[in-house]
């Protein structure tokens, strides 16, 4: 049975929490008097539809309707779960509240985004209290899991229970605040991070830009993975959180930031955060926890490195600043020695190329050697610019033998031969080795396409021409076993 939203606020938040719902199957009803609402809220939604569907590894449902309406009355008909997210003044959210009190069905949560009100200034004055919560996410709320549910003693077991029921359907996480406070707990956070930002920035210590880096290449990508006390718990080495907080403790005394109201630090102050660090982490060594660090960081990163942003933009242009230590060319007038098989990729084997067996698993052996295609297109002059003024190569057959296991760290190189490159055609041989290991062979047959009719056609001459002399150079080499050879042949 489809379950119905309401989002009140069309605005970034509204708009994205109609997202989130619409695209975990649920009909969404919207009311905002801006004429614009329908549009702004169609743009968030053209952005969620690209990017929360590959989020996961299993489809999602049908997508809900999506409905307009001109009342909160009408918007608010039947439904199970509403979310308020008008702007943030206390009195245009208790007006909205009392049309609520009016016509809100009796079982439906009222979840509202703010960012700062406690939910008891919410809940003043209203017969159905007992149904208003604070639900505040982050934005893009589509994306992004967090829901920050803060409640007071007038919400009913049952309240709580179904919210967090709610949000966990629609693949969000519940942080569940017992106990109010303005601006709750993650706003806190990133208030006093904000705060000290801004005081860098006024005295002239740092920049925006540098200010933003000392967050995406240090201590923002091990927060992501493990928050802050997890990280300091491995700062504490194998002595754990009591050795971190004995060295680091007593710079709260310390005039290192402009928010000197902190807590007195105290052996009670030590043995709280260390014994609820314990409760959270015990169960792994330091080692452990080293080595799930580690393996996060490393998956953050490269997938930061795919969309070359923040550090993983800094590895790309690290690894292009090694191509030539490697023996990469990126020219043909880079290739030592045309006349052997060309050095396209020349690295070891990610921790994410791994499957449940521990060797690399079949998708990332086509992986490897479709970024070995990329190389040799790179190489006669196929690359960026070529691409964009509208010639590429796609591939229309392709046959890998998987001939010896590889593990991850494994170091692992791709050799490529060019069998044919007249023409529209360009015919590859990948032969992929640890050392003098033989791991696994690829042929592949790729078209030239015309990018802009999406069919066939010749190459540029200057492609074609490079093409051809590697082609020609490597026709004098021995035939590669197994070219050609049909799935299922014998070796």
């Amino acid at each position: 049975m489809t379950k119905t939203a309401a989002v009140l606020g069309g605005g970034v938040i509204g708009g994205g929490w109609a997202a989130r719902f619409l695209l975990n199957g649920w009909d969404v009803r919207v009311f905002d008097p801006d004429p614009e609402a329908e549009r702004k809220i169609s743009d968030v939604l053209a952005n969620a539809r690209r990017s929360l569907p590959g989020l996961g590894n299993v489809a999602l449902p049908p997508e809900g309707a999506l409905t307009f309406h001109a009342t909160i009355e009408a918007a608010v008909q039947g439904v199970d779960w509403v979310q308020e997210s008008v702007p943030e003044r206390l009195d245009l959210k208790q007006k909205v509240y009392g049309e609520l009190q009016a016509h809100v069905p009796p079982g439906a949560v009222i979840g509202s985004s703010t960012s700062g009100y406690k939910p008891s200034q919410l809940q003043d004055g209203f017969t159905n209290a007992a149904q208003i919560v604070v639900a505040h996410p982050f934005n893009p709320v589509y994306l992004m899991p967090l829901v920050e549910v803060v409640t007071t003693d007038v919400n009913t077991p049952e309240v709580i229970a179904k919210a967090k029921e709610i949000i966990s359907a629609i693949g969000m996480y519940s942080l569940h605040l017992k106990k109010e406070i303005d601006a709750h707990v993650a706003d806190r956070l990133l208030e006093a991070v904000w705060r000290e930002a801004l005081w860098l920035v006024k005295d002239g210590i740092a920049t925006t830009e540098e200010l933003d880096n000392a967050i995406r290449y240090g201590f923002g990508i091990r927060w992501a993975q493990m928050g802050l006390f997890e990280t300091y718990r491995i700062a504490g080495g194998e002595a754990g959180m009591k050795h971190f907080l004995a060295q680091f403790g007593p710079c709260l005394s310390w005039p290192w930031t402009k928010l000197m109201d902190v807590p007195e630090y105290n052996d009670a102050l030590v043995d709280l955060i260390a014994g609820q660090s314990d409760a959270q982490s015990g169960q792994h060594s330091i080692r452990e926890l080293e080595r799930i660090r580690d393996d996060n960081l490393v998956g953050m990163m490269r997938a930061l490195g795919a969309n070359d942003w923040g550090a993983g933009a800094l590895q790309n242009a690290h690894d292009a600043a090694r191509m030539s230590e490697a023996g990469l060319a990126r020219s043909l007038d880079e290739v030592a020695d045309i006349s052997q098989p060309i050095l396209t990729q020349s690295r070891v084997v990610p921790l994410d190329w791994t499957d449940y067996n521990g060797h690399m698993t079949e998708s990332r052996y086509l992986d490897a050697f479709a970024q070995s295609t990329d190389r040799l297109m790179e190489i006669i002059g196929c690359d960026a610019e070529y691409i964009a003024s509208g010639g590429s190569y796609f591939t229309a057959e392709t046959h890998i033998r998987h001939i010896d296991e590889v593990h991850a760290g494994d170091p692992i190189q791709v050799k490529t031969r060019v069998i044919m490159g007249a023409g529209k055609k360009m015919h590859l041989w990948h032969e992929m080795y640890e050392g003098e290991r033989l791991l696994a062979t690829a042929e592949h047959m790729l078209l030239h396409v015309d990018l802009k009719t999406r069919r066939s056609a010749p190459p540029a001459a200057q492609i074609e021409a490079n093409l051809t002399r590697i082609a020609e150079a490597h026709a004098a080499l021995p035939a590669p076993e197994g070219l050609g050879r049909a799935i299922g042949a014998p070796r």
